[in-house]
């Protein structure tokens, strides 16, 4: 295990992390598991301030290896959605074009996100998040140090910064003048609660795991989790003004609205509008520059979507928010006493692997719902698409 003195940055402080996200946790755990000590500020008043979101998939290479190192790789087996794995798209007549069960045999298991960062979370001494501590500003005082002001009215200074704070991160502009960047797309989601009863003839037709219909420049796009909840994303290409217009309106008329924009499709897939027994949440599809990359600024760095924020079209963000953080730890945990080295090493694969898996998100996004939509998902699917 690493020494407290040699291994942090100052002894009077240790690598300070705002952001309890799954890249924010996994980065505290495995420092936390090597004797490194952080203390992560999370703005939310707590761990159950919100929902966290649907089902994902844990990649072999990325998600599930941060898990390994992290130490939880029995607790990730326990929370596993059995079955998840099954894919199914269908057309907007609610053909079925493609149907591919979950076998046990696949490289990707779905779990659910709150259930995932639960598991981070149960592994980490309380004392380590301080919940309710939102940063409005901070500002650097040299030699690699940075102080940062709360909402609250208090301070916090340190040696050794990680935004691990999203989109929208309040420690991108010490490095970055980017910020993200609207798609063109906008997901409205729903859900469909005890869907083999309420809502059978949907739940016939979406499948066991994962269900896509996909049409030019729109789709709907899911899941199904666990207790019969079907989870809806329903994408549409739409200006921003748009979006802005319709979240003053009313839930009948964001119903009305989305559900217009599907007229002709099947019921069985309108139902996950017209039916929800959830309001409708609009969320817009935003990313960062593809390639986003900074210079080297001392004591402080990024991850996951605030270093490198895309679109959902490959898969990877929360695997990659992961994997940074548990890439981010082995960096610092290689080099005790020189934050900068472990931040440059850290950093130079950090651009690399992002700005791939930037370009080909950016890619199946146009290749899924383009004017030949879905003849490019099927070959996405199927391992066809082009180069």
């Amino acid at each position: 295990m690493a020494d407290f003195d040699t291994a942090t940055p100052s002894s009077a402080s240790p690598v300070t992390i705002i952001g309890a996200g799954l890249g924010g946790l996994t980065l505290a755990r495995v420092l936390h598991v090597n004797g490194v000590p952080a203390t992560i500020y999370e703005a939310e008043p707590s761990a159950d301030a919100r929902t966290q979101g649907g089902q994902l998939d844990l990649h072999e290479y990325n998600g599930q290896r941060a898990i390994a190192a992290a130490g939880l790789t029995d607790e990730f087996r326990a929370i596993v959605h059995l079955g998840g794995e099954a894919s199914r798209v269908v057309d907007p007549n609610g053909v079925i074009l493609l149907d591919e069960p979950d076998d046990g045999m696949g490289e990707r298991p779905e779990v659910l996100r709150g259930d995932l960062r639960r598991i981070l979370l149960d592994s980490l001494p309380d004392r380590m998040i301080q919940w309710g501590r939102k940063v409005t500003s901070v500002r650097s005082l040299g030699e690699g140090r940075h102080e940062l002001s709360f909402a609250d009215g208090s301070t916090a200074t340190t040696g050794l910064l990680i935004g691990a704070d999203g989109a929208w991160s309040r420690i991108r502009p010490l490095l970055s003048s980017a910020t993200p960047e609207y798609t063109g797309m906008v997901f409205i989601e729903t859900y469909l609660h005890d869907a083999d009863e309420k809502h059978a003839a949907t739940a016939k037709m979406l499948g066991a795991g994962s269900f896509l219909a996909v049409a030019p420049g729109k789709g709907i796009v899911g899941h199904r989790e666990r207790d019969a909840v079907l989870h809806a994303y329903v994408a549409v290409t739409k200006p921003h003004e748009w979006i802005r217009d319709l979240e003053h309106s009313d839930t009948a008329t964001i119903i009305e609205q989305v559900a217009a924009e599907f007229a002709g499709w099947a019921p069985e897939l309108t139902a996950l509008i017209t039916d929800a027994d959830t309001a409708p949440v609009l969320r817009a599809v935003n990313k960062l520059p593809i390639g986003h990359r900074w210079d080297r600024v001392a004591g402080v760095s990024l991850l996951g979507d605030a270093a490198h924020l895309m679109s959902p079209f490959a898969g990877e963000g929360a695997n990659l928010a992961m994997f940074d953080g548990s890439e981010l730890a082995a960096a610092i945990i290689a080099h005790p006493g020189d934050v900068e080295a472990a931040l440059a090493e850290y950093e130079k694969a950090l651009f690399t692997r992002s700005a791939q898996f930037a370009a080909d998100s950016d890619g199946n996004h146009k290749l899924m719902f383009a004017d030949d939509a879905p003849q490019g998902l099927l070959a996405l699917l199927s391992g066809d698409e082009p180069s």
